[in-house]
């Protein structure tokens, strides 16, 4: 286990943050794990797959034997490691920017990746902005939507152009958060949206269940990742995580293994389900 230690006041000034301005760096994989083919020659789509859970999810991913597709936003320094990470372990990628806020965009994404890989077998919803608030009235529209069509109508945008191609025994993995069952009182907007991630998770599944597809979802706590200091300031950036009962953010690789469960055939009898690493904070699931 990591020790309990403080992360430096930094900030960043753009939203969803680069990866290899922070300090210290996440860790996006456990050292001296070795795979043991549990996802070999599934094709995965990763939104937000550059950084953060997305990078630690996609180099688990190629470590266990998949392919993945990176969706990402602009950070290119960022998805190019991913790249080299996933192709390092003998397993193929594909990078796609753009803005999946945008339905033509996950359109783009889906055709992009039948063209290189044929086939679908594990979509991960995860990008996601925040920007904090602490008067509700200073929510604007222009916020409102765009925190909106970021973190939860893409997931429909995707899901919808992704579904033609996934067969029985196919898995969509969706990432909410905490601050879906418990609040936040300065991200409204987006734990709001967080909480539509897990009403869509439970409804998507049961609608998907005949078919023979899975879906469930993963609701991170404080996790170390870009979006921390390009949405806080200095201190609350040092601050960060210390109020749950391990007393420390998480690392990408300790979430990313949830991933990798949902994704699997041990999770086969689960759909409709989250998982909750958070600290050890106790919700009401």
């Amino acid at each position: 286990m990591p020790t309990i230690t403080k992360k430096p006041g930094q900030t960043q000034k753009k939203q969803p943050g680069d990866e290899h301005k922070m300090d210290p760096l996440p860790k996006y994989f456990k050292e001296g794990y070795k795979g043991n083919n549990l996802l070999k020659d599934k094709i995965a789509i990763i939104t937000g797959g550059d950084s953060g859970i997305g990078r630690a999810v996609a180099i688990l991913f190629a470590e266990e034997g998949a392919d993945v597709v990176i969706s990402y936003l602009n950070e290119e320094k960022d998805a190019k490691l991913t790249q080299s990470e996933i192709e390092n372990r003998g397993r193929k990628s594909l990078l796609i920017s753009g803005d999946i806020s945008e339905s033509k965009h996950c359109q783009s994404i889906v055709k992009q990746t039948m063209k290189e890989f044929g086939k679908i077998d594990i979509l991960v919803n995860n990008a996601a902005i925040q920007f904090p608030q602490e008067d509700f009235l200073k929510i604007s529209d222009e916020q409102l939507q765009k925190t909106f069509a970021t973190n939860i109508f893409a997931y429909f945008y995707l899901t919808r152009e992704a579904l033609p191609h996934m067969k029985k025994g196919a898995t969509i993995i969706n990432t909410s958060s905490v601050t879906a069952y418990r609040g936040s009182h300065h991200l409204i907007d987006y734990s709001s949206t967080k909480g539509a991630i897990v009403s869509f998770t439970r409804s998507l599944s049961e609608n998907l269940a005949e078919k023979g597809i899975r879906v469930n979802g993963v609701a991170p706590g404080p996790i170390w990742t870009p979006l921390i200091p390009a949405s806080f300031s200095k201190k609350k950036v040092a601050d960060f995580g210390e109020d749950v009962p391990m007393e420390r953010p998480g690392e990408p690789s300790e979430v990313a293994p949830c991933y990798l469960f949902l994704a699997s055939h041990l999770s086969s009898y689960m759909t409709g389900q989250f998982l909750h690493p958070n600290g050890g904070e106790l919700i009401n699931t």
